[in-house]
């Protein structure tokens, strides 16, 4: 039976948290999509900081197997350097417990180097991407010219993918003009895929086998549903889609076998990167300092995330595309010392003041929209630790309700803190 996990807004909401929860009572915890950068989420456990870039995020449950779904792109040295780094803070047994399919798609240093070219080719106009490769990795796959793990086991194909794979980039993004040989990453790729053979597995065989014995899977999602490639806000979004049929696509799960898909909101609303943001925080000296209250930093890049007030318009539209059964709210301890806490239930289009009924498709319009706002009294108490629904402020409650009533999907687990064990389990 399936569980699938998927974020609501543009990313960092703490899905990671919530797939490690639940997969304690897991046998499989896989993940559908996503890429090197672009997947990485953050665990503390007994104070211990767990950065899971890439690796499925429930390996911290040493009973559960993980499985990196097909939809990944798969970028090798990364791979092994987080292993390392997950296997020196005593994490038990990992190389027993995950998987990679054979059918990944690989994210090259190539693609990284074409990465940084095309963006520095848009100038002011640059969709804000990690500059990880991500995005040339799955246009490569798109056009059936990239490598896929099973490709690292022939020698012919490899040498003749990769050469062909150079050339391209050198004529239509100039590499051949930058420091990359391509001999180089051939030759590490054969040395690497001799410490990936172990991993490598027929994910469609093993899935298959798992959901005939009705074996319980977490499946998380990457990023998050607003930075889909269809449903985003387009173009400033990710090069895959993150949605509910992200996972379908990206995993051989049995339609008939899902018990639950699982929204997890931030209690306010960030992104990275470029692109609109209606709610976004327009006093830069407030959005700093709410910015460092709040830790709304890239773990990855180290980027400052922009933040502003939760956003129940785009929540609502996230939920209209991914079906949510409850909602996971994260990092409510954060608003605790608001006096008013603002949340979004339109937005006005303000060249004709007319309400807009339905999410903008167009990313020129959702940057000029003005929110509507409900202003809310905030608790102005410490929820920090809190761990049952009852023993937060009345406000906090009414937060909660607000958020429930307006989307009509039940707020199941509430964040209330940085901790594993920060988490209120609602069950009203």
């Amino acid at each position: 039976m399936a569980t699938i996990v998927l974020g609501v807004q543009w990313g960092d909401e703490g899905k990671g948290k919530l797939c490690d929860i639940l997969g304690s009572g897991a046998d499989i915890c896989a993940r559908a999509t996503g890429g090197r950068i672009a997947v990485i989420v953050t665990v503390v456990a007994n104070g211990v900081s767990y950065d899971f870039q890439m690796l499925p995020s429930g390996l911290l449950n040493p009973s559960t197997r993980h499985l990196i779904g097909p939809w990944v792109v798969l970028h090798l040295p990364t791979f092994f350097e987080k292993l390392k780094k997950l296997q020196d803070q005593d994490i038990p047994d990992i190389e027993q417990r995950l998987f990679v399919t054979k059918r990944c798609a690989l994210n090259l240093d190539l693609h990284e180097i074409a990465d940084g070219v095309h963006e520095d080719s848009l100038g002011g106009n640059s969709i804000g991407t990690t500059r990880r490769g991500i995005g040339p990795a799955y246009t490569s796959r798109a056009e059936r010219t990239n490598l896929i793990v099973a490709d690292l086991f022939e020698d012919d194909v490899l040498e003749h993918k990769m050469k062909t794979l150079a050339k391209q980039f050198g004529q239509s993004h100039g590499v051949n003009k930058i420091d990359y040989d391509v001999e180089n990453e051939i030759s590490r790729l054969k040395e690497l895929r001799g410490k990936l053979g172990p991993f490598c597995i027929d994910d469609v065989e093993y899935l298959e086998a798992e959901q005939n014995q009705n074996k319980k899977l977490i499946i998380e999602g990457a990023q998050s549903a607003m930075l889909d490639l269809v449903y985003g806000t387009y173009p400033y979004v990710t090069s895959t889609t993150t949605t509910f049929g992200g996972v379908m696509a990206g995993l051989n799960i049995n339609r008939r076998k899902i018990d639950a898909v699982i929204g997890v909101v931030k209690a306010y609303t960030t992104r990275v990167g470029e692109g609109p943001f209606p709610t976004e925080f327009s006093d830069e000296a407030f959005a700093d300092n709410f910015r460092h209250k709040s830790h709304e930093f890239s773990v990855s890049t180290g980027r400052a995330r922009r933040c502003g007030w939760l956003d129940l318009v785009l929540a609502k539209y996230s939920h209209q595309v991914n079906h949510y059964d409850y909602l996971n709210l994260t990092k409510l301890d954060i608003l605790d010392d608001f006096e008013t806490i603002q949340v979004a239930i339109g937005y006005k289009n303000p060249e004709t003041d007319e309400i807009l009924t339905t999410y903008p498709a167009s990313a020129a319009l959702l940057s000029r929209v003005e929110p509507v706002y409900l202003a809310l009294k905030g608790w102005q108490r410490p929820t920090t630790h809190v761990r049952s629904f009852q023993m937060l402020p009345e406000e906090a409650q009414g937060y909660v309700r607000l958020i429930e009533s307006f989307l009509g999907v039940p707020v199941k687990w509430i964040g209330t803190g940085p901790g594993r064990e920060d988490i209120i389990v609602k069950n009203d």
